[in-house]
C-alpha cells in the first residue's frame, strides 16, 4: 500500500529520558530503526544501512521520519506553561493498525462498556451533541463541546462530574485531549496519545500527560492512564477489519461518531493511507 504522504511525517521513536548510549533497536513503518544518545548526550536515529534520520526531542519523546518533514513537529503550548506535571506513561504495544489506535482514542460512546466506573457508567450512555470540524488554517480535526458523565474523570477527581472534553488532530498518528481539570476548573487537562507504526497491523503507542495535579504519585498516576489504555487493547486487537475503512460505506457510523468521520474523511484527503483499508474486501 501506498504510504508516501505519511512518509514526511513526524513519528514517536521513543522516551528521551530511557535512551543510552548502546541504543534500541525498533521500527517505523517497516523499516528497522536504531534509536540512541550520541557522544555529546543527544538522540540519534539511525535507519536501514546507517542512514541518519532527521531528529527532534519534544515532549519528553524523541521523534524522527523516514522522509523529510516539510513541517516542524505540531505545538502543544500546554507544554511550556510552568506548573504542570509532565507525566511519561510509557509504551503499550498493539497489535492493530496505528490509525485504529487514535480513531479509539477519539471515541467517546465506549466509555461506560469499556472504561466501567472509571471513565463512564450505566446508564449514563448517552453521548450529548458536539461540534466536529476540520479546522483549514491549522490543517486539523477538532471536536469541541464535548461532555460525559464520569464516575471518576481522572487521578486527582473525587466523585463523579460532568467532564468536558476537546480532542485534536493534529498528524495521522497523533491525537491531542484536552480535559476538565478537577484542581483548576479554569484550565485543561491534556492528554496525547502518540502512535509510532511499526507495520499497517502493528503499533506501539506511547500516552504523555501535562496535568496540574500535585497530590498524586508520579507512579499512580501513570498506572491509571496504563489500565485505561490496557482495557482499549483488548478491544483494538479484535476489530474487523484490522486495518481502517476510509470508505463511509465500509462501516455504519452513529451520531456519536462525528469525530470519526472528520478524521477519516481528513486522512483520505491528505491520502495518509498506511494503516487504512480503502476498498471493501
Amino acid at each position: 500500500m501506498t504510504m508516501q504522504a505519511m512518509i514526511d511525517e513526524w513519528y514517536p521513536v521513543g522516551l528521551f529520558s530511557q535512551l543510552d548510549s548502546a541504543g534500541r533497536a525498533t521500527a517505523l513503518m517497516g523499516e528497522p530503526i536504531e534509536v540512541a544518545r550520541d557522544a555529546d548526550g543527544n538522540a540519534k536515529v539511525t535507519g536501514r544501512d546507517g542512514r541518519v534520520l532527521p531528529v527532534r526531542v519534544r515532549y519528553g519523546h524523541v521523534w524522527s521520519s523516514l522522509g523529510e518533514p516539510q513541517k516542524e513537529l505540531f505545538p502543544i503550548p500546554e507544554a511550556d506553561q510552568p506548573g504542570r506535571r509532565f507525566v511519561d506513561v510509557g509504551v503499550v504495544r498493539v497489535r492493530c493498525s496505528p490509525l485504529r489506535a487514535v480513531e479509539n482514542f477519539l471515541d467517546i460512546a465506549h466509555f461506560p462498556f469499556v472504561h466501567t466506573d472509571i471513565l463512564g457508567a450505566e446508564p449514563h450512555t448517552e453521548v450529548q451533541n458536539y461540534k466536529v470540524e476540520i479546522r483549514e488554517e491549522e490543517d486539523e480535526v477538532w471536536a469541541t463541546q464535548v461532555k460525559f458523565y464520569q464516575p471518576q474523570a481522572a487521578k486527582s477527581a473525587s466523585g463523579g462530574i460532568t467532564t468536558e472534553y476537546m480532542y485534536r488532530v493534529p498528524a495521522p498518528t497523533c491525537s491531542v485531549l484536552y480535559k476538565t481539570c478537577p484542581p483548576r476548573p479554569s484550565e485543561w487537562d491534556v492528554i496525547t496519545l502518540f502512535v509510532q507504526p511499526l507495520a499497517e497491523d502493528l503499533c506501539d503507542v506511547w500516552p504523555w500527560m501535562a496535568l496540574f495535579d500535585d497530590e498524586t504519585a508520579m507512579t499512580d498516576l501513570i498506572h491509571f492512564q496504563q489500565t485505561i489504555f490496557l482495557q482499549d487493547r483488548s478491544i483494538l486487537e479484535n476489530q474487523i477489519p484490522r486495518l481502517l475503512p476510509l470508505d463511509p460505506g465500509m462501516e455504519i457510523p452513529t451520531r456519536a461518531d462525528l469525530t470519526s468521520i472528520a478524521y477519516r474523511r481528513w486522512l483520505k484527503r491528505h491520502n495518509y493511507t498506511y494503516g487504512a483499508q480503502l476498498v471493501a474486501q
